[in-house]
């Protein structure tokens, strides 16, 4: 191994949990760098939808040191998501190479090695920031291979223009669904199913709320409301104005469940049979972790056991930026920051 550059650290994954790591590493002296598989900046925003907004506005929903810039709208846009993230990458010299596509990660004379297209590196801690987006999740529903319309996650979906004139049935009962619901029944004929009765927010709550536990009693007192939680859920469905619309014209209404799909459709609970052109599947994703097969068990869905975000199995290994089980909305922009700070405060410590 003496001939070989050893990193004290590397991460994988050049999005948004990614930078807010590096923000952290600035100052420790490390050395490190971020192996990104895209070709550009921007993460998992890049694939992305083209209508998706936040729904937080800019001020909160910035990674940590800088604020994102105002949006010209209430929440932001795509667009402005992707420049305020290639901006903070360039705003604090965070070293990442791309495309570098990882290939899998073994271990080597108590090293990580991280054999990619590109080449192998080594390191003496590694961060898993991969995300979720590459890893669409669709149900098992019987019959659905025999289906010969178009099936498609929302992982691949673009825009409506696609769907104009069709049939189309929305798959699932959260913020995609919804939203791409909305955008859809204005160019299509459009039904909604959902495993549960879609849950509502309040209209003027939105990010700035369900982030803070505490701001949201606040707010429900304040209105001289009992404190529900549920009321406040990350996975309730925000009415950003695309949705607000929506309601307006009365689409919001979910049919309940199908059970199985036919040639040309599905087959509802109900029994009733029910042709469609279309169906776009809103139903989540799993764990982009298959890089780290070899070093760590994880579950059918790839999620890995850790205590907080560090590994139980590897404990040289972090995972950062995936959700509930690495952080209390440690997916989203303004919540992967206290991850990311733990995270590189542990691996600071684990290497003196």
């Amino acid at each position: 191994m003496s001939n070989k550059h050893i990193y004290d650290l590397i991460i994988i994954g050049g999005g948004q949990s990614a930078l807010a790591c590096g923000y952290y590493l600035r100052r420790t002296g490390l050395d490190y760098i971020i192996l990104d598989n895209q070709e550009e900046c921007g993460g998992a925003w890049q694939k992305a939808w083209d209508s998706l907004t936040l729904f937080s506005p800019a001020e909160h929903s910035s990674l940590p040191g800088w604020l994102m810039p105002q949006s010209k709208n209430e929440f932001p846009s795509k667009k402005e998501v992707i420049d305020y993230v290639c901006q903070y990458e360039k705003r604090y010299k965070i070293p990442v190479e791309r495309p570098v596509e990882v290939k899998e990660v073994g271990k080597e004379s108590n090293y990580f090695k991280i054999i990619t297209n590109q080449a192998t590196y080594y390191s003496k801690r590694l961060i898993s920031a991969t995300g979720t987006w590459d890893k669409p999740f669709i149900p098992n529903v019987a019959a659905k291979d025999i289906f010969q319309g178009t099936q498609l996650h929302s992982a691949f979906y673009q825009s409506s223009r696609d769907f104009e004139g069709k049939k189309v049935l929305i798959v699932g009962e959260g913020n995609s669904g919804a939203q791409i619901l909305a955008e859809i029944s204005k160019v299509a004929d459009t039904k909604w199913a959902t495993r549960n009765s879609p849950e509502f927010l309040p209209d003027d709550v939105d990010g700035r709320v369900l982030f803070d536990q505490a701001t949201a009693k606040y707010y429900a007192e304040k209105k001289g409301e009992k404190f529900d939680m549920s009321k406040y859920n990350l996975g309730n469905i925000v009415m950003v104005p695309s949705v607000k619309e929506a309601r307006n014209r009365d689409v919001l209404h979910s049919e309940g469940q199908f059970t199985s799909f036919t040639e040309k459709g599905v087959i509802w609970e109900s029994g009733k049979k029910e042709s469609f052109d279309a169906v776009i599947w809103c139903t989540g994703f799993g764990y982009g972790t298959e890089h780290l097969k070899n070093i760590v068990a994880k579950d059918e869905k790839g999620k890995i056991k850790t205590t907080g975000t560090r590994s139980i199995e590897e404990k040289n290994l972090w995972l950062v930026g995936y959700g509930g089980w690495t952080g209390f909305a440690s997916a989203t922009l303004i919540g992967v920051g206290r991850s990311a700070k733990l995270t590189i405060k542990q691996v600071q410590e684990s290497l003196q």
